[in-house]
């Protein structure tokens, strides 16, 4: 668990046999499922449950757009870093920084932009104000 107060959230995740390729190193597309558990575990340590936030709220959290880029294999049984920061809040979107580490070095890193939107419309919808709170607080 992530201290709440941090600006930076920490992660470990490890590497298994269906995370691989034929290549026996990380699929890229699984990194993408790494950062996301990034960050449903911070927002869960800050509080944000998103299955009550969608049942009581009707807010869902989308990814809108990402850029990654990748610079070393990760590899069967490999003990990953997936460190993550609020780079910046609008008004209905959150921008993180995520990085995917191996002892340090790094492996892979990403943009994302995640979109608060209504569940019912699916179209974009302010962040609920204690969310933002709790956001801003921890912002870069």
């Amino acid at each position: 668990m992530t201290d709440p107060k941090s600006p930076e959230s920490t992660l470990q995740v490890r590497v298994y046999y269906e995370d691989t390729d034929a290549g026996g190193v990380v699929f890229y597309a699984n990194y993408l499922k790494f950062l996301e558990r990034a960050r449903t575990e911070w927002l869960r340590d800050l509080g944000v449950n998103q299955s009550g936030l969608a049942a009581s709220e009707q807010r869902l959290f989308v990814v809108r757009a990402l850029d990654m880029s990748y610079r070393k294999p990760a590899r069967l049984d490999d003990l990953l870093t997936i460190r993550s920061r609020v780079t910046k809040l609008g008004r209905a979107s959150i921008h993180f920084a995520q990085r995917a580490e191996r002892n340090g070095e790094l492996l892979a890193e990403g943009n994302i932009q995640v979109c608060c939107v209504d569940a019912i419309h699916m179209r974009p919808a302010e962040l609920p104000a204690d969310i933002r709170a709790k956001l801003e607080f921890i912002q870069e």
